[in-house]
Formats: structure tokens, sequence, C-alpha cells
């Protein structure tokens, strides 16, 4: 058969391209295009990707670069995102973090994924997979996606939402599980001759060392290294450092037997020990968002819709036990902590789904025992459409919480860390400040209130921050703004004004309502860093410190003052600011020319 001209071009261009490079180029380009029109729909990118990834896989265009879809490749792109993703992780572990919140890790994340697992590992035997088919399967299935959760949060203008710290929390816990279980992994697959509790045990002392001697490394020897880096001053060097950390130490985990991916994830653990860690984080972080491509692209090649569409049935009734029975026992673990209704779903919304490293569990299953290909396609399958609907599903929380309250169903109070409560001198207090957020801006207001003998109320979500004000005889609650629960033990209705000393207005935004609601005459002051959100807020009856207003006023006079010139009034200075230049300025500008 002859190829027509422009075919022919086409296919000699397209032989002399290296398949890995094509590869990689189409992957690339169609994430872009495919990525804008997932945003679109208001959905997470990483659902584009994996889009992305089943576009390619499943259209042919892989032939154009002499790439099949089981080639090899394929598998060794997606290892590469498996490594890169876990490094990542340990790279932004905070064993801290783990500190503050080791109640809703221990015991939310702890029944959560008990649960989860017995339900899911009954399921799978009942359906006649083996034993260790139905354990690493229940294992994935109880993980939740902590990047689209996460992400969701911060979309929604929720960062510091309570449900969003109870689903760290859980998403903590279940990052310690799935390095654990990648650990096991040989000991599941392994031999049933009596031996298997000996090779857990020694599966287990072994990742532990060396993780051990991963954190010691990282607080001691390897600064030593990024000492002599950084006092090049070369970016170039430092950063060529990070990674060729990051490739040691993971193939010095492939050595011990212990896979790639957790020397990936040990490598992260050395780098984020180090006193460069903070420097390292803006270095690296910029690229997760390509290695999260790159992985969730590699899964997406995987899947095959002709198999899919064969078993559409299956898929869908996964996908619905999937979100129905994680969700119902997030929301029960979420009431057990005693959350508020709306908290409560929204942290049952982004933890109800399967997530990324229910893949790399797979992934890694693979390399001892497949699964048969009808059960990895359905748990692809299940975990794109689960991950996909997290957004909508957080989105939707708030006019359902409102409709169960509007029906009787009532929000349980919720129960502030011990040490925390609020006390009698709070529950009395009236005509007072309410300041929102204790950083710079919100300790300094607050000093100077005190100092005039204005009471103060600091609404905090920092525990150790709150402990601290305690101790001090500071009026102080552990809670959030823009719950309505937070506003009413901090008496809003009795206070003269609020003060949101952090720039986030979509928080703010959110709490304006409420506010209102409760104290319609109630003066409410606001940051904000650009002009935009200035006149959003003063629509609100706001008043708004504006950052780079208040910023370039302070730059110009202290200018002024370093050319000891006094040319300038306050006055002046302001109008400069605004735009409104004064004739005397102008006047000023035309006998200097």
């Amino acid at each position: 058969m002859t190829l027509p001209p422009d075919a022919s071009a086409l296919a000699a261009t397209t032989s002399t391209v290296t398949p890995f490079f094509g590869m990689l180029a189409l992957v690339l380009v169609l994430a872009v295009f495919v990525s804008l029109a997932v945003v679109k729909l208001r959905q997470s990118l990483l659902v584009g990707y994996f889009l992305s990834g089943v576009l390619i896989a499943n259209s042919g265009v892989l032939a154009l670069v002499g790439v099949n879809t089981d080639d090899p490749m394929i598998a060794n792109l997606g290892e590469l995102g498996v490594i890169l993703l876990m490094f990542t992780l340990g790279l932004e572990f905070s064993l801290a973090e783990l500190r503050h919140l080791w109640r809703a890790a221990l015991i939310g994340g702890g029944v959560q994924v008990a649960l989860t697992a017995s339900i899911a590992t009954a399921g799978a035997r009942f359906a006649g997979l083996a034993w260790p088919e139905a354990i690493v399967l229940s294992v994935a299935i109880a993980l939740s996606s902590t990047a689209v959760a996460m992400k969701s949060f911060q979309e929604i203008g929720q960062p510091n939402n309570p449900g969003a710290r109870v689903a760290l929390g859980v998403a903590l816990f279940q990052d310690i599980l799935v390095i654990l279980f990648i650990l096991l992994l040989p000991a599941i697959y392994g031999s049933n001759d009596g031996s298997t509790i000996g090779q857990i045990v020694w599966a287990l002392a072994k990742g532990t060392l060396f993780l051990a001697a991963a954190i010691l490394l990282g607080r001691h020897g390897n600064t030593i290294l990024l000492h002599a880096v950084a006092r090049t001053r070369s970016r170039e060097l430092f950063t060529l450092t990070v990674i060729g950390t990051c490739a040691a130490v993971a193939l010095a985990g492939e050595a011990l037997d212990l896979s790639l991916a957790l020397g990936a994830f040990a490598a992260g653990l050395v780098l984020s020990e180090s006193i460069y860690s903070h420097r390292i984080l803006s270095d690296i972080l910029p690229f997760k968002d390509l290695f999260l491509t790159i992985f969730f692209v590699s899964v997406g090649l995987m899947i095959d819709l002709r198999e899919l569409f064969a078993e559409w049935r299956f898929v869908l009734i996964g996908t619905i036990a999937i979100l129905s029975v994680k969700g119902a026992i997030v929301f029960g673990i979420t009431r057990l902590l005693r959350l508020p209704l709306r908290p409560a779903l929204l942290t049952t919304a982004s933890l109800a789904s399967t997530g990324e490293f229910s893949l790399v569990l797979l992934r890694k299953a693979d390399g001892f025992q497949p699964f048969t290909p009808a059960v990895e396609q359905l748990l692809l399958a299940c975990t794109a459409i689960t991950m996909g609907l997290v957004p909508s599903l957080m989105r939707g929380t708030g006019p359902f919480g409102r409709w169960l309250e509007k029906h009787g169903f009532r929000s349980r109070p919720a129960r502030p860390p011990q040490g925390l409560a609020p006390s009698a001198s709070i529950r009395g207090i009236s005509d007072h400040a309410i300041i929102c957020g204790y950083g710079p801006v919100g300790r300094s207001l607050n000093t100077a209130l005190r100092t005039c003998d204005v009471p103060t109320l600091v609404l905090e979500l920092n525990a150790q921050t709150v402990r601290e004000l305690k101790q001090i005889g500071q009026a102080v609650l552990f809670a959030d703004a823009a719950h309505s629960e937070a506003l009413d033990l901090a008496g809003v209705e009795r206070a003269r004004f609020v003060a949101f000393t952090f720039p986030a207005v979509n928080i703010t935004l959110a709490a304006l309502p409420l506010i209102r609601e409760k104290n319609p005459g109630i003066q409410i002051f606001a940051r904000a860093k650009f002009q935009a959100e200035v006149e959003q807020l003063r629509a609100h009856d706001v008043h708004v410190i504006q950052d780079e207003r208040e910023s370039a006023i302070a730059m110009i006079e202290s200018a002024m003052g370093a050319y000891q010139r006094a040319d300038l009034s306050h006055t002046e200075v302001l109008g400069i600011v605004d735009g409104k230049e004064s004739p005397p300025l102008r006047e000023s500008a035309a006998r200097s020319r």
C-alpha cells in the first residue's frame, strides 16, 4: 500500500525521532490541552493528566513515534513518576506537623484505614481473589488522594478549616502506612512455608534502620556537603547536589532490596532534615507539578478503554461502593472527633476517593504478582473517577450542610483540644476586638489594643501559639473565623470590631456573611494584596489595609529621608500612590524641567 505524500513525509519525519523523546513530547503537549479543558469544568488538574494518558494510549498516536502500548518505556516512565512522587513526599513530610495532629492521625487515620481495609478485604475474598491480592487491593482502596484533597481545600479558600486539619492528619497516617506497606510487599507475596512472620520482621527492621540512617545522614552528614556547596553561591550546583542526593539514596534503597520508591522517600527525608530544607523546598517543589504530571499520565497510559467499556457496570458499582463506604466511615470518624457538621462533610468529601498512592501500590505489587487485567483496569478507572469527583463533592458540601441544618440535623459542637477550651472570662467578654490570626500584624495589633485597655480575643489555628497565649492570660480560641461556631464562642454579637490580620481574602469573604448576620453593626478590618481585592472587600463595607499601597507609602517616605529631602508632604505622597498628582507636584516638576 502506497502512503499519501503527506503521510509518507510524516512517517519519514517520525521515524528519525527518538521514541522516548517522542513519547515525552506527546505527554507534555497533550497534557496542556486536555488540562485546559478540565480546568474549564472546574476539575483537578491531576484528572487532566490522567485523561491525557488515556487519550494517548487509546488514540493510536503512540505509533507515530514508534512506541507500542506494551512498550517497556511506558513502565519506565511510570517508575520515574513514582520515584519523583515519593521524593517530594519525603521532602514535605513533617514530624512536627504529625505531633500537632497526632489525634486525628492515630485515631482518625487508624480507624478509617482499618475499617475500610477490612470491608474491602472481605469483598475481595468474596470475589475470589487470593489473600495477597486481597490485602494489597484493600489497602489501596483505603488510601485517599492527599494531593487532590489539599489542593481542593486551597481552591475553595478553606486551607485552615478544621476539616482540612483532620484530613491532613489522616493523610499523614496514610503516608506512613504506604511506606511501611511497601516494605512488607516481599513478605506478603513470599512463601507460605512458615517464614512469613520472619520475613515481615526482617523487612520492617531493615526499612526502619534505613530510614533512621537517612534521618541521621540528613541531620549530620549531608549538611557538611550542603555547607560546602552553599559557600560556592552557585544555584545550579546546589540543585544538582539535591538531585544527586535523591538518586544516590534511592539507589541505596534498591541495592538493599527496599525498592527505589522507598529510597526516594528516604532521600526526601535526608534533605528535609537539613538546615537548608526551606531553600530546597523553594528550588525543588516548583517541579512537583511536573512530577505529578509524569506519574498520572503514565498511569493513564495503562488504561484500556475497550476493557472498561466491556466492564462498565463493575466500574460504576465499584465507584459508588468506594465513595459511599469510605464516605460513611470518614463521616463517622469526624463525628467521633466532634467536628461540626460542615467541616465534617468537607473532610468526608476530601477523603472519600482512592488516591495516587493506591496506584503506586498497584504498580509495586505488579512487580511481584500482577493482578488480572480486569481487576487492574477496574481499580485504575475507579481511582480516576473518584479522584475527579472530589473537587465537586467538596464544593457541594456547603449547600448540602445548610440543607441538613434546615431540616433539623443539628451540628455537634466542636470539642476544643485539651487545655484550649474557652474559659469563663472568654464567655463573659464584651465590647471587645476579635483578632483573627496571630502573625506579626496580629501580634502588634493585639499589643497596641491591650496597651489602651481594649479587651481583645484572638482566633488562631496554631496550637502551640494558642497554648503560649493562654499561659500569659490572653483570651484566645483554637478556632477558624470562617465558621459560625467559632464566632459564637468568640462572642461576635457583643464585639466592637473584627480584624483579619492575614491577606487571605477568600477566607475573609467566607466569614463576612456569618459576622454580619450575628452583628450587623460591627466594624470589620481586613488586609488585601491587590487593588481588585480591595474593591471586592470595600463592596462589603470592610475597612481595607492594602499591603502594596502601605509598602509604597513607606518606601517613598524612607527614600525621601535617605536623601534628606522634605519636598513631599504625607498628603502628597498619598496622592502619588493613589495616582492623583496634586497641582503643587506638577508645578515642582515643571520647575525642575
